[in-house]
């Protein structure tokens, strides 16, 4: 009887999946081959090793878009990878596709991001010599640094979606493509939400001509993104958005730009953040005995130390990278008075 089950579910994929969709039972393979598991397909297993690696549990406390917000409601690494993975979930079950393989891209998208969300990915983009990309961390992630090196050896396609999930790239599934675009519609909306949470915006602020053709409220705008996506892409070998729709995002996403990501309010204090991770990172470059084992183990093996230094910063959790910047920068006291 052993496999059955599994073999069961890859027999229902391809009798219920639309022909376009990324059958498990295809799949390009693993870097390591390894023994099939005898009740979950290959996509399925990835979405539940990256649910229980190290790196997803750290999203919860590293910043999305408002650095250490004041309030318990505000977005963080952690809910919006959730978020994502719902609208990825619900496009991709409306066009029939493979839902484990959007699941599991969707929940590792993000697991390179850095503490303080993109100024923290500039900060060492600008120090570390080959360049930092969070997207790339990501991947590097699940293939070197869970797993005490080892990795979590996912399939192709998984890792596939997970770097290329920036919208200037392109996956080579369906399920990925679903995947990049969810992404910017999640944190679009749930950006705007945030934003009118911490009273930078009102909803009266956003343009009437988006506010009209995408909705007034953020079920209202995530309705007509995902419905739009769905419609387009029915029945095509592609993730389509109709012309209206791509334009009103684009519009949205300057929008924001101009209002929001670069409002001294919400931004104010994101040159302090680079400055911490800076610091952090020329530390430890100097002296990198102080990295822990599993760093030094891979400066050992003949990884660059630089890229060995980004790993560990790049992994910090906000408080954990102020605290370890306090304990390197800030005298402690030394004596009783």
């Amino acid at each position: 009887m052993e496999g059955n089950i599994r073999v069961l579910l890859e027999q229902l994929e391809h009798q219920m999946l639309s022909p376009y969709a990324t059958f498990s039972d295809c799949s390009k393979g693993r870097e390591r081959e390894e023994e099939q598991c005898d009740i979950r397909p290959v996509f399925q297993r990835d979405r539940d090793r990256i649910i229980h690696c190290k790196a997803f549990r750290r999203l919860k406390d590293k910043t999305q878009v408002f650095l250490i917000p004041k309030g318990d409601h505000y977005r963080t690494r952690m809910t919006h990878t959730l978020e994502v993975s719902q609208i990825a979930r619900s496009v991709c079950k409306a066009l029939q596709l493979n839902e484990d393989l959007t699941e599991a891209i969707a929940l590792g998208h993000d697991l390179g991001h850095t503490p303080f969300g993109h100024a923290g990915e500039r900060a060492l983009n600008q120090v570390f010599p080959g360049g930092f990309r969070h997207y790339e961390q990501s991947l590097r992630v699940v293939e070197k640094l869970e797993k005490d090196g080892r990795g979590l050896n996912l399939t192709h396609e998984v890792r596939d979606g997970i770097v290329n999930h920036q919208f200037s790239l392109t996956p080579c599934t369906l399920e990925g493509k679903i995947v990049r675009l969810s992404d910017k519609i999640a944190y679009l909306n749930h950006d705007i939400d945030d934003a009118i949470r911490g009273q930078i915006i009102s909803p009266k602020d956003i343009p009437t001509e988006l506010s009209s053709f995408l909705g007034n409220s953020l079920t209202e705008r995530l309705n007509t993104f995902i419905h739009d996506l769905i419609m387009s892409s029915r029945g095509q070998q592609d993730i389509l958005m109709s012309e209206e729709c791509e334009h009103a995002m684009n519009e949205l996403k300057r929008y924001m730009f101009a209002q929001v990501y670069t409002n001294p309010i919400a931004k104010g204090e994101e040159g302090k953040a680079e400055a911490m991770v800076q610091h952090l990172y020329r530390y430890y470059c100097e002296r990198p005995e102080l990295l822990p084992e599993e760093n030094r183990q891979m400066i050992d093996k003949g990884e660059q130390m630089e890229r060995c230094v980004c790993d560990y910063i790049a992994g910090m959790t906000d408080k954990f990278a102020v605290e370890t910047f306090k304990s390197i920068s800030i005298p402690k006291a030394w004596g009783v008075y």
